[in-house]
Order: structure tokens, then sequence, then C-alpha cells
């Protein structure tokens, strides 16, 4: 079942088009004001090759689309003299531009001001906006009143959170979906999907699972895996199959296959942590190695303990790995699962592994310790 449905899984996304902010006038009008406009796009062409970076041909394709017509630097001047005194600088300016080129026709204090009042009147801070903003452009295109705020309050609803909220907004692109947002969080609840869990693919800025258009089919393919919509895992099962692209989830499924699991193991796996799906392959593939080439261990064991995936192999699987492979060495330990020690918190490793062992405890704590420690600096040193 498992393998059928993340063969054909697909994400469909819609697009959001831009607002052109000059009318688009009839087309019977005098000669005249046709000549008027034609010089009028002729200088915003210049202008844009001249300030900002265009192609000719780049230029005069953004002018027609977007309708931006000016006959002297008056206007866009005026744009970007209002961006500078509110922090962003000349290479954030030129960015937003070159993404959206219609700011240059805009009017900032009617379009854009009320965004970064309503942005700084949920605890924003100035520099936060640019950041954000800088980052984000796209949220400078919507309505305030028909998206943004609508969405914001939406989301608040279940974050309860000024910072989670904006937080999600800006890392779900949700300024515009409104509507389709509604739409899946109430298709999430018909279908038995607590808040909390919807809370929790809000709050991990599930975007794809958010923007589909197929919600239904996402939630039936879930369910037919046998993940409970009342449960935390259900959620998380939605985002690994919606945040993963079908070539990508292949290819990972394929790596896992050369390491000896089956499409029976990968199914037990994804059920029992569907994280294991979100891992990367470049570390799906040290995780293998280091498990079956450097201790000599089974793949299959790790089926049961797919955890193991999303744990830093520095800080905690080689380290502890290496003290178990001590006591099996010493006779201190005749049989014991690799997994266990890994799987378990730090102090109870230490009770069961580390400090029981008085005459050994010295010993083990400092290979232990050290090894943390060298992987450590080594991160250090890399960063």
């Amino acid at each position: 079942m498992l393998n059928k449905l993340l063969y054909l899984k697909c994400v469909t996304s819609t697009a959001t088009l831009p607002y052109p902010f000059i009318h688009h006038y009839p087309f019977l009008f005098s000669l005249s004001y046709r000549t008027i406009t034609s010089k009028s796009r002729s200088f915003a062409v210049s202008y844009l090759i001249d300030n900002f970076g265009f192609s000719p041909e780049s230029a005069s394709k953004t002018s027609s689309s977007y309708n931006i017509c000016f006959q002297t630097p008056e206007k866009p001047e005026a744009v970007i003299r209002f961006f500078r005194n509110h922090g962003f600088s000349n290479m954030q300016i030129k960015s937003m531009v070159r993404r959206l080129p219609w700011l240059l026709s805009c009017d900032p204090c009617k379009r854009v001001l009320p965004k970064f009042e309503f942005l700084s009147s949920k605890g924003v801070s100035s520099s936060e906006i640019v950041n954000l903003v800088n980052k984000y452009p796209a949220v400078l295109g919507p309505s305030l009143e028909n998206q943004i705020v609508p969405t914001y309050e939406l989301i608040y609803k279940f974050l309860q959170s000024d910072v989670k909220t904006i937080g999600c907004m800006f890392g779900n692109l949700l300024f515009s979906r409104c509507n389709l947002l509604a739409h899946n969080i109430r298709l999430l609840q018909e279908n038995g999907v607590r808040e909390s869990n919807i809370a929790r693919l809000l709050g991990n800025r599930s975007h794809a699972v958010f923007a589909s258009n197929d919600m239904v089919k996402l939630v039936k393919e879930v369910k037919d895996l046998g993940f409970d919509p009342s449960k935390a895992i259900f959620a998380v099962a939605m985002m690994a199959m919606k945040r993963i692209s079908p070539p990508l989830w292949k290819e990972k499924v394929d790596t896992f296959k050369k390491w000896g699991w089956s499409d029976e193991a990968l199914s037990e796996a994804f059920k029992r942590h569907p994280h294991v799906m979100l891992t990367s392959i470049k570390k799906i593939n040290v995780v293998m190695n280091f498990w079956v080439n450097q201790l000599g261990r089974d793949a299959l064991e790790l089926v049961h303990f797919p955890k193991i995936f999303g744990l830093s192999m520095e800080k905690t699987v080689i380290p502890r790995a290496l003290v178990v492979q001590h006591l099996l060495a010493k006779g201190l330990k005749k049989r014991v699962s690799f997994v266990t020690p890994i799987s378990v918190s730090e102090q109870v490793f230490l009770e069961r592994f580390v400090t029981c062992f008085e005459e050994e405890s010295c010993e083990l704590l400092k290979l232990y310790q050290e090894k943390v420690s060298v992987q450590r600096k080594e991160e250090v040193g890399a960063a």
C-alpha cells in the first residue's frame, strides 16, 4: 500500500498573480494620450535599465506586463526614498524592485505603509520588518484588508501567539491564501484532525499541506496507511507526504532498498516514525554505513528504530556506540542491543551504561565525553 501511494504522490500548488497598480484604461483614447503613454513607458524602460540592471528586453517586457509608466524620475524616486526612510538598504531596494517591479508605480504610503503598521502592531520591530519584507517581498502584494488580516486572524485562532502567527504566515507564504487555508482547515477538522494537530502543522511551516488542492485525497492516503487523525503522528505523516516531491521520494525509497530494506520494511518504519522520509539521502547513507559497515549490525534492526535517522551522529549515535563496544570488549556486557543505549535519554544512558560500572565509570565517561567534545570542536571548526 505504501509503495503504491508513495510513487503516485504529487504536489499541486496555486500561483498568486501580482497586482498591477496602474489602472488599465479603455482602448478608445486620443492619439495624444497614447503618445504620452508611449513616452512614459519608454522612460520607465530606460529607468529600469539604468537604475536596476534590467536588460533592454526584460525591462520592456516588465514595463508592459506591469503597466509601469512614468515620464520623470519623481514617482520611482519617491518609492525608493520611502523604503530608505524605513531602513532598507540600496541593495535591498534594488532586490525588491527586481522581484516586484510594480513597486515603482505604486503609492507606498497607501499600499505599503499600512502593512508595515499592521506588522508593527503585532510586535514586529522595525528592523524585523525590514528583514522579513526583504526575505519575503511577496507580502507587499496582497490586500491587507481582504487577505493578510483575515489570514492572520485565522492562524492566530490556532497558535494563540503573535510571534508564532507571524512566523507561520511568512514561513508558509500564506499572505494571500486565506480562502484556500480556511477551506483546507475545515476539511481537516471534518476528517477528525484535532485542532492541536492543525496547530502543529501550522507551527511546522507545512506550506505544502495547506496549499494543497487535494486535501481530501491526502487525508485518505494517510488514513489508509493506518494513521489515526486524532494522533500527533498523523500531522507528521501529512508533512512527509506533501513536502517531498515524487522523484525525491522514489530516490529515498531506492536508497533504503540499497541497504536491504523491502517495501514492507519501509512501510513499517514510516508508520513508526514518519520523519524517516524527511531524512536526507546523505544522512540515510551515513547512518546505514556506520550501522552496517562500522558496527557490523543488520540494517533491518533500524526498521524498528527509525528515529535514529533524526539523531545527531556526532553527539549521540557514535559516542554511545563506542561506549557499548567498549563494554562488550571488556566483557562488562555479554549481550546488549545497540538500539537501546542510543534511544534513551542522556541521563538514563549514563546511569545504565556508564556510572553503574564503578571501576570502569571514569574511563567510560572519559571515552564518551571526549568523543562528544571532539565532534563539537570539529563542528565549530567547520562552521
